[in-house]
């Protein structure tokens, strides 16, 4: 906005001759990829400006990935790790995570507004100091040699002008889930009841209808001869995720809940017929695989159809008895375990086998 000063004038009564509101606001559109950095330390020393790259996502219509420069993207930032992001202006936050999935707060890094352009030789952005090197290899790699890495992506579609007499008020964010949470959590109005090891819940046999196909047929169809039986934990966050649509939150003091929990909910996700949950729970298995993760998830990926996490689970034994590293812990894991043993012979074209491993007794 500008002015220009005129003279002074003599005072004159002022007159309210009515008001109006303007307003401006932006449209965005936001999501979220995570990148899964395994075996970091053969890829360590590529060479400055020796990118990786992430799968493509899609965010406000565009397609996007991460780029990874282990070494720096250019002489000056060869000892820091760099991230890179078409004309379009975006907010980005890179957040390393924990090895439950949950994001570490001091590892974030917030940008500004930037233009990302199609025209220049890079098509995208460059952040090119995101972290010391020596800091992540020692507060974000783990034991197994990997890393993930969030990065939020909000797109800035358009800026909305406008003139109105009022300022409308703006929408709340749906909180659905709150409401049917607290309707679990209070049991009003439960119809139906469960037992599950000796512990009795409450539920609505609508809700528990239009969430799976399976409990559809069981309540108001052909009614199952006997309820598959599970752990109450389990049965509990099945619920939880019926009623939310979210997992529940991971215990504070059990770092490894949140994984052994997803097996669990993936064995009753396909059990139910609930496909967005087994997906979630794949994801999580997958983003925090290692060796013991490996060993007992294999079984399950293959009889519940989990044919990408059985296939990540074989890359990780696989990669694990190649390098040499943890290769004794994984074989001992694996000992004495009949079933996958087995396993491991008839799909032996898929997994590179030493000889050392151990044979079915």
């Amino acid at each position: 906005m500008s002015s220009s000063r005129s003279p002074a004038q003599p005072p004159a009564t002022v007159t309210d001759e009515g008001y109006s509101a303007s307003m401006a606001f932006a449209e965005t559109s936001t999501g979220w990829h995570v990148l899964k950095v395994e075996n970091y330390s053969q890829i360590k020393g590529i060479g400055v400006a020796r990118p990786i790259k992430s799968s493509t996502f899609i965010v406000g219509g565009h397609s996007w990935c991460i780029t990874f420069f282990p070494d720096g993207s250019s002489d000056q930032t060869a000892d820091w790790v760099c991230f890179g992001d078409d004309n379009v202006k975006v907010k980005t936050k890179f957040t390393f995570l924990d090895k439950v999935g949950e994001p570490v707060p001091s590892s974030s890094m917030v940008t500004g507004i930037c233009t990302f352009s199609t025209r220049g030789p890079s098509w995208g952005y460059a952040y090119p100091q995101v972290i010391k090197r020596t800091v992540m290899e020692s507060c974000h790699v783990s034991d197994d040699d990997t890393f993930c890495v969030r990065c939020d992506v909000t797109v800035v579609e358009k800026i909305c002008h406008g003139v109105s007499s009022e300022v409308p008020v703006a929408v709340p964010p749906s909180d659905l889930h709150r409401h049917l949470g607290d309707l679990l959590a209070t049991g009003v109005g439960a119809d139906d009841t469960f037992e599950v090891a000796g512990e009795t819940f409450a539920a609505h046999r609508a809700v528990l209808a239009v969430r799976s196909p399976v409990f559809m047929a069981e309540l108001f169809g052909y009614p199952l001869k006997e309820r598959a039986s599970t752990r109450p934990r389990v049965f509990e966050a099945l619920l939880y995720f019926i009623y939310t649509d979210a997992l529940p939150p991971a215990s504070d003091d059990d770092d490894v809940d949140k994984i052994v929990m997803a097996q669990h909910l993936l064995v009753v996700a396909d059990r139910y017929g609930m496909e967005r949950l087994a997906s979630m729970c794949e994801f999580t298995l997958y983003l925090f695989m290692n060796v013991t993760v490996a060993v007992s998830t294999l079984v399950i990926a293959e009889q519940h159809g989990c044919q990408r996490l059985k296939e990540a689970c074989f890359r990780i034994l696989n990669n694990c008895f190649l390098s040499g590293r943890g290769g004794s812990d994984a074989a001992q894991q694996v000992r004495g375990r009949g079933e996958l043993i087995s396993f491991f012979h008839v799909h032996c074209s898929i997994l590179l086998l030493p000889s050392s491993f151990p044979t079915y007794q």
